[in-house]
């Protein structure tokens, strides 16, 4: 659970903006978006592959 300190004479606005990055760095939402619908195993193993895959080409490449 992502959690922040307020101080006293700290805005609103500047808590909230330190919140959101917070939330961001811990990787909440995305994890949160990963798990929204069910995914089978077989359709993750090849979404992984497709990542491997791609990331490999990726990296091959000399510029």
């Amino acid at each position: 659970m992502t959690e922040i300190m307020v101080g006293e004479n700290e805005p609103f606005e500047v808590a909230l903006k330190r919140f959101n990055k917070k939330v961001q760095q811990d990787g909440v939402l995305a994890e949160a978006r990963r798990r929204e619908h069910f995914e089978k195993p077989s359709v993750k193993r090849k979404k992984k592959d497709a990542t491997k895959r791609r990331k490999s080409a990726r990296s091959g490449r000399v510029y």
